[in-house]
């Protein structure tokens, strides 16, 4: 499958770079660093031109989706330390480089969503998880989310995924953004192009694409306790569980202060923390998502059954608040 496909040859890429290696891949037309080996510097020559190879096969994947985006020529370079003026611009081609293979890789954009370190090649933090374990989590739901697509024959919502990842990618610069952004992008196609069953079974076949499944027992807070970790939530409150208004179904209350991602004409996209609820929790499956604007985020009150079918979730309509 395409995403599975594409998290394993950047893996390999990952696996091959070394923080204090001499070597780095560019373009040699333009000097540019392009995803999947922006950042990453490689210990000799014949590692580097490895990892080209791996990133032309990693492009290659794109073709079908978009043909007509432009070539970049992946070429090794011997990375120097600058200091001072007088140096060649690090965006610019410097003399030494060696051709790394003959056949040139495809563009920058790439669907498995590899969004590499901050420019300076480190992974910055932020407030309730590191950046780079965040970039990571919506990496692994996204490729998850395109796969599913991929195994359900949805290819109206795959090239609106595409089609919208392309636009992002030229004008989002910062790695961290441009996830979270893509995950919006993903909630709101899934909600347009699908009916909710079908939006249902995408989300729980993103689900099943993950890791296996935690015991389902405490998956809510489970849930939250992750968002928190990696940044997504600042911080989160969780009721008990009560019986619903049907036999075997059931209700919580949840706040959730400091959400990254960003409300979408007048819908909440929720996509990471669904997926994740969808993970850990089979034996109980989400048929509803109220939310409401609350003081530094959100109050939702979320209501799972163990007997109806579920219900798409990527991205929910936002209610006004009620008088106390």
């Amino acid at each position: 499958m395409v995403g599975t496909t594409l998290t394993q040859i950047r893996t390999h890429i990952e696996s091959l770079a070394s923080d204090d290696g001499s070597y780095e891949l560019v373009c040699g037309r333009t000097g540019e660093r392009p995803v999947p080996v922006d950042g990453l510097r490689f210990e000799d020559r014949a590692t580097a031109e490895a990892a080209a190879r791996a990133a032309r096969k990693y492009r290659s994947a794109l073709r079908r989706y978009d043909p007509k985006v432009p070539y970049y020529d992946l070429i090794v370079s011997e990375h120097e330390a600058r200091s001072g003026g007088g140096g060649a611009s690090a965006n610019a081609p410097a003399e030494g480089w060696a051709t790394a293979g003959a056949t040139p890789g495809l563009p920058n954009p790439s669907c498995d969503l590899d969004l590499g370190p901050d420019a300076d090649g480190r992974a910055a933090c932020v407030d309730g998880g590191d950046r780079a374990e965040r970039v990571e989590f919506c990496h692994r739901v996204a490729a998850a989310v395109f796969e599913a697509l991929v195994d359900a024959g949805h290819r109206a919502v795959e090239t609106a995924v595409m089609d919208a990842y392309f636009d992002l990618a030229e004008t989002v610069s910062s790695a961290d953004d441009l996830c979270l952004r893509l995950l919006e992008s993903m909630a709101t196609a899934l909600h347009v192009h699908l009916p909710s069953a079908e939006q249902a079974d995408v989300l729980e076949r993103a689900a099943s694409h993950l890791a296996s499944r935690p015991d389902s027992a405490g998956a809510l807070e489970a849930t939250l306790v992750e968002m928190e970790r990696l940044g997504l939530v600042e911080s989160y409150s969780c009721s008990a569980w009560r019986p619903g208004p049907d036999a075997g179904t059931r209700s919580a209350e949840l706040t959730l202060e400091g959400y990254a991602l960003s409300a979408r004409e007048g819908r909440l996209p929720v996509l990471p923390v669904v997926v994740e609820l969808y993970r850990r929790a089979s034996s109980w499956e989400p048929v509803s998502l109220h939310v409401t604007p609350a003081e530094g985020g959100w109050h939702a009150t979320l209501s799972v059954s163990s007997k109806s079918n579920a219900v798409g979730l990527a991205s929910v309509p936002i209610h006004e608040r009620t008088a106390d």
